[in-house]
């Protein structure tokens, strides 16, 4: 079978090399073709057609600043999409982009698998419209959404697990000694370590990190570690964060947060990652951080909570911090009960245990791949 797989994001390139992977194991004579990164990249045994890098915009006025390469990047896409014609086009995440090619698809005769939903039940729900015109089949990595999808008329929907939990139990089982890890890291501190999970994308870390690390900065008794997104030079986070000493840790984020005694986190995929490593966590979204945004954002956000979390338990387990709510002062207030003992603390570890029971066992990605194999076998 042919298949090509389009991910946006450093996430969705973690998780499109681990279905690349299950599909490699179910059909030895898989062809692969795919807009990515390295971990999609070494999954397949070959280089991207195209690097999520072109895709990779956060913002009104970045995405503004970017629509040349994008859209380039969109007709390079279509233009693979027709000479590739692909058994299945699988997409991941990533709405905007990826429903242009599923309408590509479509007209085209493709079958268009998509992996990890668009969050159509937060903002935009006028987009399941589209997805019940072009999109052939949906996997769904959050327990409610299958319900959501069938109340507006799309049922080609399954929840096949959440593949954070996969890679995070993989991940803590293959913990380094916390000595190890701190003489590995340059971490020769004796502190207890409060995390900054500032975002995969550079305008999520300019809009968080400062923030982060001005709050993180009033628990003297704590040292302040940056989690790094492999993409991103040391260089700018150390000029973003205004302190060029700061430490950063590459490439072990589960490690980091295993060990720290609390985090600091941009909302996303690594609210849910912290939840399942059992860190207490405040969730930060700083934006532009104007009061007209946070009104307009209230008003067209469909849900009460935005973190993986609090949408999946149906309650608030950790405190959200969002534009203009967010500054240095909140998040230091809702971090100190969470570096002691404290019902603070407890209550954001009971939640955890819920939301995980709630998630679930099924293995993800191999459940995703089983699912699209037989569908193309049929």
């Amino acid at each position: 079978m042919k298949y090509m797989l389009i991910a946006g994001e450093a996430s969705g390139d973690l998780h499109a090399s681990r279905l690349i992977g299950e599909l490699r194991r179910l059909d030895a004579a898989a062809e692969f073709l795919f807009i990515g990164g390295d971990l999609m990249a070494k999954a397949a045994g070959h280089a991207p057609a195209l690097h999520y890098r072109t895709l990779n915009v956060m913002g009104f006025s970045e995405v503004l600043r970017r629509l040349p390469a994008i859209f380039s990047t969109l007709r390079k896409a279509k233009k693979l999409l027709r000479e590739f014609r692909p058994d299945t086009l699988i997409l991941i995440d990533y709405p905007s982009f990826n429903l242009r090619m599923a309408r590509a698809a479509t007209r085209l005769g493709i079958r268009t698998d998509w992996y990890i939903s668009p969050k159509v039940w937060a903002w935009k729900e006028w987009r399941v419209k589209k997805i019940r015109k072009y999109v052939s089949y949906m996997y769904s990595i959050l327990p409610f959404e299958p319900d959501f999808y069938r109340s507006r008329g799309f049922d080609r929907i399954t929840y096949v697990g959440n593949p954070s939990v996969e890679e995070t139990e993989h991940a803590l089982g293959h913990l380094p000694p916390r000595r190890h890890f701190q003489e590995r890291n340059g971490l020769d501190d004796s502190r207890p370590i409060i995390a900054l999970l500032p975002g995969s994308r550079r305008g999520e870390i300019r809009c968080n990190l400062p923030l982060m690390v001005e709050a993180a900065r009033q628990f003297p008794d704590h040292q302040v570690v940056i989690a790094a997104a492999p993409s991103i030079p040391e260089k700018f986070y150390r000029e973003v964060a205004r302190d060029p000493g700061i430490s950063l840790v590459f490439g072990a984020t589960p490690t980091l947060l295993k060990y720290s005694a609390a985090a600091a986190v941009t909302s996303g995929t690594a609210t849910l990652e912290t939840a399942l490593i059992g860190t207490p966590q405040v969730v930060c979204y700083r934006s532009n951080g104007s009061r007209l945004t946070y009104k307009i954002m209230r008003r067209l956000v469909k849900v009460n909570y935005v973190s993986l979390p609090n949408l999946i338990v149906g309650n608030k387990i950790v405190p959200e911090l969002l534009l203009h709510e967010c500054t240095p002062q909140a998040v230091r207030r809702e971090l100190s009960p969470l570096l002691q003992p404290s019902p603070g603390r407890d209550w954001e570890v009971q939640g955890y245990r819920l939301m995980r029971r709630k998630l679930g066992n099924s293995v993800a990605p191999a459940y995703t791949a089983e699912l699209i194999y037989s569908a193309l076998q049929k």
